[in-house]
């Protein structure tokens, strides 16, 4: 029985990155073997088992063999004989296809440390176009290391890939998983530029793919393309290390856009509520979580009056307020405020324009959120009147705050 470490530490080792998690391969072994040393099974498609002591991950050496579409569709097969070069053949990229052993040594058949050095995120061999998770696993990649360029050929066997319908195959929990990480990434623009580059967004997420060449008036936004501004409205979202549901908010809040007759470009007239329904059907497509579902609706409808704070008269600021639920979900609505600022600042030339609209709708908050809503209730003789005599004391406060703050 022999271990070694693989994968994605002896990598970030490589690269001089700090290291998250330590994946183990075991040569030799059998299942009861490391159960009787008291290792833990957790795998379900495969034999992994957690370290008695350490909780870290250790894999028997296995081999594959497609059998149907989809990355479910492969026959395992972990046996003792099983090679540790065997193991690391099935592997994606070879910058992932490297071994360190308990003595320190490197194992590296497939040249990964030169990929590593030469900046190239390129296949293992050609079962890369076995596993369609791969393509967006690489985007994902690309936005991490974004120093990092795609082999040519590894482009071409992943456009090959969309071609012959893998792409297709793809569950939507796993397709979310893998979105969900690169938006995370240090520039996930990159991820949804590669998966465009190999023809795989069209397919995966069509509404995102269809804003690019969709113009947008030049005097809002200097980069034109709606595309290319959402993905500077990502990476801003990102450099600013704001949560995954902002950077979701912040990728499809102009979804309506693409769907605005060419006749009328480029403006795009409503396209907040086009926005907001097409942000319905996308979610339920990709099983996308609650929490970021119901922030991209609530960007996706009010950043055109989010942007407009320094204008809004008090009836209209209230009922942002009100329609957004700001009251009652204070920490979404911060959230909402990160995503239209990632939009402001998502534009060319506008990265580091302060984004004033932001703290005007949090000091409006502040004087809503301060009228005693109690004490306006006890002093109502009809209780059917309390509804809108508490609105009518918030809307005197924000009056009272906006003459007050602009007295001319």
């Amino acid at each position: 029985m022999q271990v070694y470490q693989v994968g994605g530490a002896v990598r970030d080792e490589l690269l001089g990155l700090p290291v998250q998690d330590r994946d183990y391969v075991v040569v030799g072994a059998t299942p009861e073997e490391m159960v009787k040393q008291g290792f833990r099974p957790v795998g379900k498609d495969f034999p992994v088992f957690l370290h008695p002591r350490t909780h870290e991950e250790y894999a028997l050496a296995r081999t594959e063999r497609k059998t149907a579409l989809g990355y479910k569709g492969f026959q395992i097969h972990a046996e003792p004989e099983v090679t540790l070069e065997q193991d690391l053949a099935r592997r994606d990229l070879t910058i992932n296809a490297i071994a360190r052993d308990d003595a320190g040594r490197i194992i590296d058949p497939h040249h990964g440390v030169s990929d590593i050095k030469a900046g190239i995120l390129r296949h293992v061999s050609r079962a890369f176009v076995e596993d369609p998770v791969r393509i967006l696993r690489l985007a994902r990649f690309a936005a991490r290391f974004e120093q990092f360029s795609i082999a040519p050929e590894t482009l071409e066997l992943m456009r090959e890939m969309v071609r012959n319908g893998e792409v297709d195959a793809l569950v939507p929990e796993r397709v979310w998983q893998e979105l969900a990480k690169g938006l995370m990434e240090r520039r996930p623009s990159r991820m949804f530029q590669t998966l465009r580059e190999c023809g795989a967004l069209i397919r995966i997420l069509p509404e995102v793919d269809r804003l690019f060449g969709v113009p947008q008036p030049v005097q809002y936004h200097p980069e034109i393309d709606t595309g290319i501004h959402v993905m500077m409205a990502i990476d801003y979202a990102a450099n600013r290390d704001y949560p995954l549901e902002v950077r979701f908010a912040a990728l499809t809040h102009d979804l309506g856009k693409g769907t605005t007759p060419q006749i009328e470009w480029p403006r795009h007239i409503a396209h907040e509520q086009r926005s907001f329904e097409l942000i319905k059907p996308l979610c339920v497509r990709l099983r996308v979580p609650n929490d970021c579902r119901d922030l991209a609706l609530v960007t996706a409808r009010f950043h055109g009056i989010a942007h407009r704070a320094e204008e809004l008269r008090a009836e209209t600021l209230l009922k942002l307020l009100q329609d957004s639920d700001a009251l009652r979900q204070p920490q979404r609505f911060e959230h909402f405020l990160q995503a239209c600022e990632s939009d402001f600042c998502g534009r060319t030339g506008f990265d580091q324009q302060p984004f004033v609209q932001a703290d005007m709708l949090r000091r409006g908050l502040e004087v809503v959120a301060a009228v005693d809503a109690g004490a306006v209730a006890i002093q109502c003789v009809d209780p059917g009147q309390i509804r809108d005599q508490v609105h009518q004391a918030r809307l005197r406060a924000l009056k009272q705050w906006q003459q007050k703050a602009h007295p001319s």
